[in-house]
């Protein structure tokens, strides 16, 4: 494979060797991005692992128009590494330390949300990979690469006790499912469904059981049951099955749908109790229907979220290493990214993959 040369004039800057995609239609392969030498609040990371995140395929391609991609598109937002260099400013942390970027590596820092400490909603938050790079021009490289200079306030401290293959999922899988069910109040003895056993549906499973709910898994497919069991859930209902369905009318405090496919919520807001809540995390291609009586007979309420602040991804981080949480991963070279995203596709998967960055070194 030849390697592609992308350069900006704008900043000074380091050279790091990545995978990207020329165009929606390309296969990601070698290139050599720009990156900012640290400045005075800057970590730069060597990346050791990254995971890879279904956000990743369809920004590849191109499939959300509100997001439309700027090509080169190096994509990676599931990021763990090791401490190479910081700025004269950073007090948080030091050469040799394991560090981990999530889905943002700047806000303004500003604006009601950012001081609420939900960066994520910030209206000029900056993604890490797809945004505009306000430092070197262009847009921002994801973690397909074998570094990355970012913002100290945006870096996180990965407990030590994890293992950083499986870690690495949990900066956009894990804070995606653990920071819906804080907000709308998961706690010991709430019962808790899963829609969905894919990437984000198997974190949500590990992260409720931990919180000391009672979780049931809704899935189609019947061969998921033990697999779903392992992971955490208490119950497993297919959810082809009126009659396992309806045993389960008006008793849910909260579910989690994590399925991007399209299919019914209704059957699902149905499940809830009074002032239950149901919250979106899988992002279908089409508008979903939404019955009006779904929600006013029992004050149930239907929601969004996405990823979690910079503190609750930590306080995430923290929470999974005091329970020993870690996404349940493959780990394959940045070689076979190409045929991973094949893989995902099919769903022939369990439930992450996970990209060993040293393999970038034979590029």
């Amino acid at each position: 494979m030849t390697t592609t040369q992308f350069s900006s004039e704008a900043h000074s800057q380091i050279k790091a060797k990545a995978f990207a995609a020329a165009s929606a239609e390309s296969p990601l392969s070698p290139v050599t991005i720009p990156r900012r030498d640290p400045g005075e609040h800057d970590i730069q990371i060597k990346i050791l692992f990254c995971g890879i995140c279904h956000s990743d395929l369809h920004t590849v391609r191109n499939e959300w128009s509100a997001m439309p991609t700027v090509y080169p598109c190096v994509p990676g937002h599931e990021i763990v590494g090791r401490v190479s260099k910081v700025g004269s400013a950073v007090t948080k942390f030091k050469p040799g330390d394991i560090a981990a970027v999530g889905c943002m590596v700047d806000s303004d820092g500003n604006c009601p949300e950012c001081q609420a400490g939900l960066e994520q909603y910030c209206p000029h938050v900056a993604f890490t990979y797809n945004s505009p790079d306000v430092h070197l021009g262009g847009v921002t490289y994801g973690g397909y690469s074998e570094n990355i200079v970012v913002k100290e306030h945006f870096v996180l401290r990965v407990p030590s006790n994890l293992n950083l293959a499986g870690a690495a999922p949990l900066l956009c899988a894990g804070i995606t499912t653990y920071s819906p069910m804080r907000h709308w109040g998961v706690t010991k003895g709430k019962k808790v469904g899963v829609v969905g056993l894919g990437g984000l549906g198997h974190m949500a499973v590990k992260i409720a059981h931990a919180f000391g709910a009672h979780v049931v898994v809704f899935t189609t497919s019947p061969n998921k049951k033990e697999d779903a069991l392992h992971l955490g859930a208490d119950e497993v209902v297919i959810s082809k099955d009126a009659n396992e369905m309806s045993r389960h009318v008006n008793s849910f405090d909260f579910i989690l749908d994590a399925v991007s496919a399209e299919h019914d919520i209704n059957t699902y807001l149905q499940l809830l109790r009074r002032d239950g809540n149901m919250t979106l995390v899988g992002a279908p291609d089409k508008p979903q229907a939404v019955a009006a009586f779904s929600l006013i007979m029992k004050r149930r309420s239907l929601s969004g979220s996405n990823i979690g602040g910079i503190a609750e991804t930590q306080e995430m981080l923290d929470f999974c290493g005091k329970n020993n949480i870690t996404a349940d991963v493959e780990v394959i070279p940045i070689q076979k990214v190409n045929e991973a995203y094949q893989r995902m596709l099919r769903a022939d998967i369990k439930y992450r993959f996970s990209i060993d960055m040293s393999s970038l070194k034979s590029q």
